[in-house]
C-alpha cells in the first residue's frame, strides 16, 4: 500500500485548525525573546513532577525503561520524560489541567493512572511536583545560555580554564596564523619547483616499477628498450 495516497492532515495543520476555531493566535500568545526577537511561545507556565522509589520491579529492566520513557515523550501534553531506572525515579514535564494555554492538557492524576496502566505503581508520599517556567527554564536555556555546550579541557577545572582560556586562545590564533603561512610559502616553493608558475610541467621520472613495466620516461634513450616483466 502506498502511504502517499492516503490523505491525512500534519499535526501542524491540525493545530492550526483547532487554534482557528477557538480565535486564531492572539497578543498573548507571543513575547520578546533576548534579541529582541517576537517568538510565538506554546507554553508558560506549566508542571514538573517528579515520582520517586518507584519500583524496579514494575520497571521490569533499563530496557522496558527506555519504552516507558517513549511513550510518554510521544504525548501531547507532555513536553519532557525521563525515566531512570537506575535511581527508581520518573520525572516528567507536562501541561497541567487549567495553564494558560490552547494546548492539550493532562491533570497529575491521569498521568498516575497511564503509569498504573504500564503496569507502575506509584507511592502518593513520593510525589514531588513545582511550577515550571517553559520560557526561562526550558526556551532561553537550549537558545540562549552562553555556557551550556562549553566545558574545559580534560584535566582541568572550570576556573583554571577561565583564567587562562584568553591567553590560550590568542597562542592558538598565532599559531593557525603561522601555520597558514608556512603552507602557503611550501605551495609557492613548490609551484616554482615543478613549473606549474609559468603554466608548464616539469618533467617526472619514471618509478622503479614503471621501468620494470616498460614505460619510458622523458630521458629515455631512442634505443634503449624497457623491461618486460613475465608472471610466474
Amino acid at each position: 500500500m502506498d502511504h502517499r495516497d492516503i490523505k491525512e492532515a500534519s499535526k501542524y495543520q491540525q493545530d492550526l485548525e483547532r487554534e482557528r476555531q477557538l480565535g486564531g493566535a492572539v497578543e498573548e500568545d507571543y513575547i520578546t525573546d533576548e534579541q529582541g526577537n517576537k517568538v510565538r511561545m506554546p507554553y508558560r507556565m506549566i508542571k514538573e513532577v517528579r515520582f520517586s522509589n518507584i519500583s524496579q520491579k514494575d520497571m521490569v529492566d533499563p530496557q522496558h525503561a527506555a519504552r516507558l520513557q517513549y511513550r510518554l515523550s510521544i504525548m501531547d501534553y507532555i513536553i519532557k520524560a525521563s525515566v531512570n531506572y537506575a535511581r527508581s525515579r520518573i520525572t516528567i514535564i507536562y501541561n497541567p489541567k487549567g495553564a494558560k494555554n490552547r494546548r492539550e492538557q493532562i491533570s497529575q492524576q491521569e498521568l498516575i493512572e497511564f503509569l498504573a496502566k504500564e503496569g507502575v505503581k506509584v507511592d502518593m508520599a513520593q510525589i514531588t511536583e513545582r511550577d515550571y517556567d517553559y520560557v526561562k527554564e526550558f526556551y532561553n536555556y537550549a537558545y540562549f545560555s552562553p555556557t551550556i555546550r562549553e566545558h574545559p579541557p580534560y584535566g582541568y577545572t572550570k576556573e583554571e580554564w577561565a583564567s587562562m582560556k584568553d591567553e590560550y586562545m590568542e597562542k592558538n590564533k598565532k599559531y593557525n596564523k603561522e601555520k597558514l603561512e608556512k603552507f602557503q610559502a611550501w605551495q609557492k616553493e613548490y609551484a616554482v619547483s615543478t613549473g606549474l608558475e609559468k603554466g608548464t610541467v616539469a618533467p617526472q621520472k619514471v618509478s622503479v616499477l614503471g621501468k620494470l613495466l616498460g614505460k619510458k620516461g622523458p630521458k629515455m634513450k631512442k634505443d634503449e628498450k624497457g623491461f618486460w616483466f613475465h608472471g610466474v
